[in-house]
């Protein structure tokens, strides 16, 4: 996350990005904005606002070399000084159409901006901004016209949050130059990320917690809600987050022998995480530093409900993962050849 209190906009320039399926185009701006000062103090926190709290962070990728990434190329320009700010800029938006594989991407404004006084963690830096802007809100403009007002239906920018949005920080750990990003249209997201960013996570904490956490609660929804029910699978996943809770370090080993109650659940277990792994091409760490920040977004992603067919829902808590063991007993019922679940507690509110 960063802070904006004493950031401020070096250059920023607007261009439009077509779509190569609909045959619309690429139009492009020949200048930076010249800002009055009203539109200037929008502007600069209606784009860096999304980033204030933004957690996670991201690093350039490529299959062969990273410096043959085209935005990390395109950002090291602008940093640099050495190029036309201008046509950098369009480089960056022509490199945005290319990557328009599909009729549904949407087309939009462009800005490229070269922000300066960022602070990050403990310091200040200078970055690189690409916003694509797909939505106009509609609105009514009242005018003058003789010695009457009338009105009218325009469309614009609604200057509240950014449809996608990237910030490339001129500052770099081990794994290269730091990456920002938001989107809010998620319908196209490898879009974004993948074909015109190319970022990923980089081999840290809140990476390895991440993928823990996602693998185990996939788990829960492939294995243990249709084999075992609603019950099981959130009292695993309860499970799970009071570890992540009270460890600092997860050992798998550790978690396994904590988590599970027989060796046939961790073979169960170990099976499906070596499909998942497969699958999604990544490597589960054996052992790995807890993200506070990770666990905090994962946490929210995970749904304790039990839903059953009678239009009832039963909502667990995963902060509490004893609570369902101790008061919910799960039963058959002979006479109605139905299931059902019992419920213990001692007042409502």
């Amino acid at each position: 996350m960063i802070k904006r209190q004493k950031a401020s906009i070096n250059k920023l320039i607007i261009h439009k990005v077509g779509n190569k399926f609909n045959d619309t185009k690429n139009a492009f701006s020949e200048a930076p904005v010249d800002f009055d000062e009203a539109t200037y103090h929008l502007m600069l926190p209606y784009l860096l606002k999304p980033f204030v709290s933004v957690a996670e962070t991201f690093r350039f990728h490529h299959h062969s070399d990273v410096g043959l990434n085209e935005i990390n190329t395109y950002s090291e320009q602008i940093f640099s000084g050495d190029t036309d700010f201008v046509e950098v800029s369009k480089h960056i938006v022509t490199h945005l159409f290319e990557q328009s594989n599909s009729a549904q991407i949407k087309t939009g404004d462009v800005i490229v901006c070269h922000f300066e006084n960022i602070q990050y963690q403990d310091f200040f830096t200078d970055a690189v901004g690409i916003f694509k802007i797909e939505t106009k809100t509609e609105f009514f403009q009242t005018f003058l016209e003789q010695k009457s007002y009338d009105i009218m239906v325009q469309k614009g920018i609604q200057a509240k949050k950014v449809d996608k949005g990237c910030l490339i920080l001129n500052t770099s750990d081990l794994e290269g130059k730091i990456v920002l990003s938001v989107d809010n249209n998620n319908y196209d997201a490898q879009y974004w990320i993948k074909s015109f960013l190319n970022i990923a996570y980089p081999d840290d904490s809140n990476q390895h917690t991440k993928n823990y956490i996602e693998l185990c609660r996939e788990y829960s929804k492939a294995i243990l809600q249709p084999n075992f029910g609603g019950q099981e699978q959130s009292n695993f996943l309860a499970k799970t987050v009071d570890f992540f809770k009270e460890n600092e370090i997860v050992n798998v080993e550790t978690f396994k022998e904590e988590v599970f109650e027989s060796e046939e659940q961790i073979q169960q277990f170990e099976d499906y995480k070596k499909v998942y792994e497969s699958d999604n091409n990544i490597l589960i760490r054996n052992q790995f530093d807890v993200s506070e920040i990770a666990l905090k977004k994962q946490k929210q992603k995970i749904k304790t409900e039990i839903k059953l067919d009678t239009n009832i829902q039963i909502k667990l808590d995963v902060d509490a993962p004893d609570a369902s063991a101790e008061f919910l007993e799960r039963g058959f019922d002979e006479e109605k050849k139905m299931h059902y679940y019992k419920v213990f507690f001692n007042a409502e509110s």
